[in-house]
């Protein structure tokens, strides 16, 4: 994703070229920092930042961002050279639209300046810390919970070394704060994590208790001064490429290596609970409440778990995305299907809120032609997204005495997508933390598809007991990994239709 030679670059000496619509709202440097963000990927900048200056612009404050990136550096450079500016382009099928964001007051990496993260995080200007780090950053087995340290994050709690990990940054950096008695902050996760709140408060609890080297006065600190509100945070935002910088570039006048292209909608919920103060966010049009926890399943359930049922079949398919394998005939008939007869079954949803008509909203959401969200994307790492946006679902329907044949559909495109290859015969890859321990698994028993049910069903880190033992989910499980095997999804669908 170069940029042409000689081209202007977005930043601030840029900002008197740009059409008046495209202008941000806050101009970077004009409002001191008080939320550090951890995560600098696009769905963080198409999101939590956009609501973000929308809430400066219209009530004030010093709450302005400055966002770590945990990993790579290489967006930490292009946000660094362009001032902190990058855009926002809003796609759908009657055109685009795109915007400058101000909201960043800085940017951080790091695994290069660890020091300086930790220092962020014992700010007593830092009020708000927030994450979007995915699933697999927090280190918690998707079924139970437990923080499943790796060598890295053991070194961070054996606290010999700089902190590499999120829940080690996490961890010294509260110690830091407490050492500093720089004042309570709000941990905010914004991640696909069931009770993500909850999640995260389990996160740095057990860190805390198996760690070395921390004040003993630690954890009652964090009971008395840290909070973690748990949210609901919803925009589709595919990973950007050529062609979004090249949209950025034509509707901006000068290129910007840090743009990100989203659907128009978008919706955060957060459980206002901030000891230390916040941003405006309902200002701009966040949904504040006392439990986010119906929204978070109807997100979850509905959007995500759909999500991932036509990334892997869609995939299986040879359909690059998610609005490709929508045009897969019978698909949307069968996702309707799943949302009305097990999704909708499975949990109560918001006051006011219908299931069935926010699967409909959903899928034609999916269906925006101008988002290509590729099904690879969407399929990677179903080992941490499945527990949460599947497996849940047939768990509660089951304690209900409920079947749930279209949820197992869906695990049994996970598992088919596991196998490796398409329809065709063209090989599928496999992205995923667990990925040694799936493809082991089914390296014993693939031979057959009940084996291969037998072989995945039996790693308890991502499939829960009550769903692997489940005589009834494994038969509907096994009959559709047997079905899409030997008939391959487009007519496993029709005999499903």
């Amino acid at each position: 994703m170069a940029v042409s030679v000689g081209a202007a670059r977005l930043g601030l000496a840029a900002l008197r070229r740009l059409p008046a619509e495209a202008r941000p709202l806050v101009r970077p440097g004009a409002v001191q920092a008080g939320v550090v963000h951890l995560g600098l990927g696009a769905f963080h900048r198409a999101h939590q930042a956009v609501y973000t200056e929308a809430a400066i612009g219209a009530a004030g404050g010093d709450w302005a961002i400055v966002a770590v990136a945990p990993r790579n550096p290489a967006m930490v450079e292009a946000l660094a050279a362009q001032d902190h500016l990058f855009s926002v382009t809003t796609l759908s099928g009657g055109g685009t639209g795109t915007r400058v964001v101000g909201a960043l007051a800085g940017v951080r990496h790091a695994p290069s300046a660890p020091d300086a993260v930790l220092a962020l995080l014992a700010d007593p200007a830092i009020r708000v810390v927030t994450l979007t780090v995915t699933e697999k950053a927090y280190q918690l087995d998707p079924a139970t919970g437990r923080l499943r340290p790796d060598r890295a994050l053991a070194a961070d709690l054996a606290g010999d070394r700089p902190p590499t990990t999120v829940p080690g940054l996490l961890l010294r950096g509260l110690a830091a704060r407490a050492a500093a008695d720089a004042g309570p902050v709000a941990l905010v996760s914004c991640d696909n994590l069931p009770a993500n709140g909850v999640r995260l408060r389990g996160l740095v609890e057990q860190a805390v208790r198996q760690a070395t080297g921390v004040p003993g006065a630690l954890p009652e600190w964090i009971a008395g001064n840290v909070t973690f509100p748990g949210t609901m945070v919803d925009r589709i935002v595919p990973a950007s490429t050529a062609e979004t910088l090249a949209q950025a570039r034509r509707a901006l006048g000068v290129s910007d290596l840090a743009a990100v292209a989203a659907e128009p909608y978008a919706h955060w919920v957060i459980e206002d609970d901030f000891p230390g103060g916040r941003p405006a966010w309902d200002r701009a049009g966040a949904v504040l409440t006392a439990d986010a926890g119906a929204w978070e399943r109807l997100k979850l359930r509905t959007l995500n778990g759909v999500h991932s049922a036509a990334a892997y079949l869609g995939a299986l398919a040879g359909r690059e995305t998610i609005a490709e394998a929508l045009e897969i005939p019978h698909l949307a008939g069968v996702l309707r299907r799943l949302i009305a007869e097990d999704v909708a079954a499975s949990f109560t949803p918001p006051d006011g809120v219908r299931v069935v008509d926010y699967g409909e909203e959903v899928l034609a959401r999916f269906g925006n032609p101008a988002i290509r969200y590729r099904t690879l994307q969407v399929a990677s790492d179903g080992s941490q997204k499945l527990p949460q946006r599947v497996l849940h679902t047939i768990a509660d329907l089951r304690a209900a005495g409920r079947p749930a044949r279209w949820a197992a559909l869906v695990v049994a495109g996970w598992l088919r997508f596991l196998l490796g290859y398409t329809d065709d015969g063209r090989p599928l890859p496999l992205e995923d933390p667990l990925g040694d321990r799936i493809r082991a698994a089914l390296a014993a028993g693939r031979q057959t598809p009940a084996r291969a049910v037998d072989a995945v069903f039996a790693l308890r880190e991502i499939v829960p007991a009550d769903v692997a033992e489940d005589d009834e989910v494994r038969t509907d499980v096994t009959a559709w990994l047997t079905a899409l095997e030997r008939h391959g999804v487009a007519a496993t669908l029709a005999g499903a239709a």
